[in-house]
């Protein structure tokens, strides 16, 4: 799985003028058809996705590549998933969380874990990544919480991207920022080569 831009025109683009890279070896991706289509719940309602499916030229490793909008490996995008972020450290439980998302509890519950567990690599990697896009960005003054640092990471990371690179969606580019957010896989910056292709 590779996280790429939200906008598919570019995407191909990209792929067809051999910039985006394998995020295992460096090598060349090219189309490789496209994966299954499948329903993703965001906070207006349903959306429909049908991932582009790249090979690497140079390894033969094959890849889906995932638009920074969804979440790797979850039913709702990084809106839902971010939303209830935000309301677990402004203090609500996973139960009222829940309910305000119309989401099961137990989902709601695994986010918060999935994150709980990530959230000094997420405050970490987003500090890198605010510091690169903004030399001149102060420090991170601790909270006492490792989710309340990580968001605050994670806002002002997205908040520089948006500086720099002009206006984008908040979720997405931590999705991008964070190689999948409360996915497993360590975060990656592998992409186009020359430049940040995670970044939507």
């Amino acid at each position: 799985m590779l996280v790429v831009q939200e906008d598919p025109e570019v995407v191909e683009a990209d792929l067809a003028a051999g910039r985006v890279a394998c995020p295992g070896c460096g090598g060349r991706l090219a189309r490789w058809g496209f994966g299954s289509e499948r329903q993703l719940r965001s906070l207006s309602g349903v959306r429909r996705l049908r991932p582009r499916r790249a090979i690497c030229s140079t390894c033969g490793t094959t890849h889906i590549l995932e638009p920074a909008w969804t979440v790797p490996r979850l039913r709702d995008t990084a809106e839902v998933v971010g939303a209830a972020w935000q309301a677990k450290v402004a203090g609500a439980g996973h139960r009222q969380i829940a309910a305000d998302l119309d989401r099961p509890a137990s989902t709601v519950r695994r986010w918060l874990r999935r994150l709980a567990v990530r959230a000094e690599a997420l405050r970490a990697v987003a500090t890198g990544w605010l510091h690169q896009l903004d030399p001149t960005a102060g420090p991170l003054d601790p909270t006492g919480s490792p989710l309340a640092d990580a968001l605050e990471a994670i806002g002002r990371a997205t908040a520089a991207a948006s500086r720099r690179l002009g206006p984008r969606a908040s979720w997405s580019t931590a999705v991008a920022l964070t190689g999948g957010l409360v996915a497993s896989a360590p975060p990656r910056r592998a992409g186009v080569k020359g430049g940040r292709q995670a970044i939507p």
